[in-house]
């Protein structure tokens, strides 16, 4: 524990291991986990995640981009890691590192099938998310131009729904996952091969897990950040109170007086703010935070390096703890009044907030 960060995210990775079991354990013995640890894994870390599932079994890891991918090489990964949009320009690192592909459309394909490299490429197709793919009347061609190019070993193929976490969507969810299995199944047909299947995410596991193929690709579940009593949220964001403020009534706080006082009241600053990744969006009404087991509403608008709260209702003092989220103030709450998901408070988190790791 750090005694000179006064804001850090505290990662308990003992909520982390206990999370992998439990999706474990929910998997047919023969389906495989993929860490989706993209985006220094959700702001939590991606070595010190990476590493600590890498030690509980997974075999793979799931990035971003090429350089995601280095940094998690270079921090002594040894797993298979995937890149999901490699692109044309990281090529030679990609092969330097041993770094896995995504091919998702013709031009990528075709600048793969240009160099003579050996690289490992998983296939993946739009089933309806309609981002990244190749388009499902594609596979004839891309099925010929792959058998003809040896140096690309297809290792899966793979596509993304687009609603798992809505259940009124359902049936489109179902479409997307029969259109994958039909596609995936000629896939292997035309390539005389047996490929790893994947296309559940997060959500997708959790409310159709009659529908797993060999593998699932799992991010959010990990960090415990999702509607399910068997899931620890791992991390928790805390700071501390650095000045408190009686103010009369009709006094303003923050910048454009953000916030009147409709009474006399007692107010508290905090040093965190927009620049560490606390949205713009907080105050005016939208969101808690937990000083000494009480919820304490933020007021104001949030600055860049500070944000207020309202401590009338509490004793506090100068160097008393903040809660932003944590395990008694859950980012899924938080999120919700901020109109978000836990995905982008997470990410958006800044490295200077100083990670602290727990683990026993």
């Amino acid at each position: 524990m750090s005694n000179t960060n006064e804001t850090i995210l505290e990662v308990d990775l003992n909520k982390l291991k206990h999370n992998y079991y439990y999706l474990k354990s929910l998997l047919k013995d023969d389906c495989k986990i993929i860490a989706v640890v993209k985006a220094f894994a959700y702001g939590h870390g991606d070595i010190v995640i990476s590493k600590t599932l890498e030690n509980l079994g997974v075999e793979t890891f799931w990035v971003a981009d090429f350089e995601e991918g280095i940094i998690l090489r270079e921090g002594g990964i040894k797993s298979k890691i995937i890149v999901a949009n490699p692109g044309r320009k990281s090529f030679n690192e990609i092969i330097k590192n041993n770094l896995d592909v995504v091919l998702h459309n013709k031009n990528l394909l075709d600048f793969y099938i240009s160099k003579s490299a050996n690289v490992n490429v998983h296939i993946k197709f739009n089933t309806g998310m309609n981002r990244y793919g190749f388009n499902v009347d594609e596979i004839e061609e891309i099925s010929e131009k792959i058998k003809n190019h040896k140096q690309l070993k297809v290792v899966s193929v793979c596509s993304h729904l687009s609603s798992a976490d809505d259940l009124s969507k359902s049936k489109a969810t179902l479409n997307q996952i029969k259109l994958f299995e039909k596609t995936a199944n000629r896939l292997e047909e035309n390539l005389s091969c047996t490929l790893d299947k994947h296309i559940l995410n997060s959500n997708g596991f959790l409310h159709f897990p009659e529908k797993l193929f060999d593998m699932v690709r799992l991010g959010i579940t990990l960090f415990g950040s999702y509607k399910n009593k068997n899931l620890l949220q791992v991390s928790k964001l805390k700071s501390v109170i650095s000045q408190n403020r009686n103010i009369k009534k009709g006094a303003g706080v923050g910048y454009s007086s953000g916030f009147e006082a409709v009474k006399d009241m007692n107010i508290s600053v905090v040093p965190i703010g927009y620049a560490d990744g606390l949205n713009r969006g907080f105050g005016d009404g939208k969101g808690n935070v937990l000083v000494n087991g009480v919820l304490c509403p933020i007021i104001g608008n949030i600055c860049m390096d500070s944000f207020m709260i309202d401590t009338s209702e509490v004793s506090c003092k100068e160097g008393d703890e903040v809660e932003i989220f944590g395990g008694r103030n859950s980012i899924l709450k938080l999120s919700e009044d901020l109109g978000t998901i836990p995905y982008e408070i997470y990410s958006t988190l800044n490295r200077r907030i100083k990670r602290v790791y727990i683990d026993n």
